[in-house]
């Protein structure tokens, strides 16, 4: 198994490159060269698998032996998951009137990420020791990926990560994930601006491939494509739980599923399209917030980024959702020249309109549906009243779709539940549900805190890439004397 790029400029590089890596040297995004297929009868025999069973035979898929054995892998992956608060890792939960829930919050910082992080962060640990070096992570995040990152991290010593998150448009759950992990190894700012404007300061360091190298730099966002590879699994697990395959006779045709997503930089969604073109009949949908950009870009071809708006469901707040590339890349048939025209003409002028026979395309990979504030505490409020079930704001989006849109008969249809409640409680109040978030999300109240600002300047984003670029040469030439960040 090689990668190569969305933009056609690099090829046959290994998983391990890939893993410590973040745009690629051209600006896109790694991909894997071919995608395995998955037949009938590997399913069938997968339903036997529990969860973490499952993710080692996905990764398998991936990772050459050569890079990591096959035991290795599997204690790799043990280890990863077994610190979630539920045996099983992801739980189902069925609720009145066929609404089915895919519980991916039962790790450390109470989001879906921690399925991924957990054993990516593993899999970095694994070469790091084996090599003896160290690396530097750069992670901007709209509010879950961050703290995933420097959870999943603590106590691996070769790996410095920095991280930066919007300042005021995160809740605060979600902000002390971050800050209030004091380790030498983290390093935390809060941006004055939106998810997207930390992106792009970001991808101009990765953009610098003397920094890059130098100073072994890579990323932990899902521009990597080990965290859209561990996410496979939880699509294929829904699949196998609930689609009635073990009904259907061997020369009948698969069932075909309904998957609903909440989706702001779109790695789940494509996640679930990869999976798709790797023989799962899956029908995808992509519900949106407010900030509508996919939404937009399905139904009329608007592929263009507006001013971020803030929301009740603040980790999709998202208007460059740039795990689209991967999907634009595998609707055109792996054409990097073409992929590599449209993006870099949305980044210069923040829109690219999609001709029509494009737009058909998607809109054939998956639906969508936009929802606001309002829609998303009615729909919290609703699920309470009617399940006693308290949904995050991000999970109410998704679940909107439940009680606008009909269920076809005869099709199974699931609602991907990204995130614990208890990171969100001004959406709960807000919603009028009662709910006691867990002791361990309180506590965090009481802990100290270490972080630094990034101002907004009127020449912000160089004023950014600068003062980031300072800090992973800081880092590093304090890591190569041996000393400490933090006295």
């Amino acid at each position: 198994m090689l990668y190569c790029s969305t933009r056609g400029g690099v090829q046959g590089w290994s998983f391990r490159d890939v893993l410590f890596s973040g745009f690629a040297p051209d600006g896109g995004m790694f991909m894997p060269e071919t995608l395995p297929v998955l037949g009938r009868d590997t399913l069938k025999a997968w339903r036997r698998l529990s969860y973490t069973q499952l993710v080692v035979e996905v990764a398998s898929l991936f990772i050459p032996t050569q890079l990591i054995p096959r035991p290795d892998l599997e204690v790799l992956v043990s280890e990863a998951l077994s610190g979630f608060s539920v045996a099983e890792v992801v739980k189902i939960a069925r609720l009145k009137d066929g609404l089915v829930l895919l519980e991916l919050f039962h790790g450390k910082t109470l989001a879906f990420k921690d399925l991924a992080m957990t054993c990516t962060v593993s899999f970095i640990n694994y070469f790091l020791q084996k090599e003896k070096r160290r690396a530097t992570v750069v992670v901007a995040t709209s509010g879950d990926t961050g703290g995933s990152a420097v959870q999943n991290a603590m106590g691996v010593s070769g790996l410095d990560i920095i991280v930066i998150y919007p300042h005021g448009r995160i809740t605060s759950v979600q902000e002390k994930h971050m800050t209030t992990c004091l380790e030498d190894h983290i390093h935390v700012f809060a941006a004055e601006g939106s998810s997207d404007d930390i992106d792009q300061a970001v991808r101009r360091l990765f953009a610098d491939q003397d920094l890059v190298k130098s100073n072994g730099l890579m990323s932990l966002n899902s521009v990597n494509i080990s965290r859209v590879m561990i996410q496979l699994a939880h699509f294929i697990h829904a699949y196998l739980e609930l689609s009635g395959i073990e009904r259907v006779e061997d020369d009948a045709q698969l069932p075909e599923m309904e998957v609903v997503v909440p989706t702001g930089g779109a790695g789940n969604i494509a996640a679930g399209y990869i999976v798709k073109q790797m023989g799962l009949p899956l029908k995808l949908v992509a519900m949106v917030n407010s900030n509508d950009i996919v939404h937009r870009t399905v139904t009329t071809g608007d592929f263009s980024m507006a001013n971020v708006t803030q929301t009740l469901a603040p980790a999709i707040d998202i208007q460059d959702p740039y795990n689209l590339e991967r999907v634009f890349w595998l609707m055109l048939g792996r054409d990097g020249a073409a992929v590599k025209s449209m993006m870099e003409n949305f980044q210069h002028l923040h829109k690219h309109p999609l001709p029509e026979e494009h737009r058909r395309l998607l809109s054939k990979i998956f639906s969508t549906g936009t929802v606001n504030d309002a829609g998303i505490l009615e729909t919290m409020r609703r699920c309470w009243e009617e399940n006693h079930y308290v949904l995050c704001p991000h999970t109410a989006v998704a679940v909107w779709h439940h009680y606008n849109c009909p269920q076809s008969p005869g099709l199974s249809r699931c609602y991907v539940a990204t995130a614990s409640p208890a990171k969100f409680q001004d959406a709960v109040e807000k919603a009028g549900v009662t709910y006691s978030p867990p002791e361990k999300v309180l506590m965090l109240d009481e802990l100290a805190t270490r972080y630094e600002n990034l101002e907004r300047s009127q020449d912000w984003c160089t004023d950014w890439e600068d003062i980031l670029r300072e800090k992973i040469l800081s880092v590093n030439s304090v890591r190569k004397n041996g000393g400490k960040c933090y006295c």
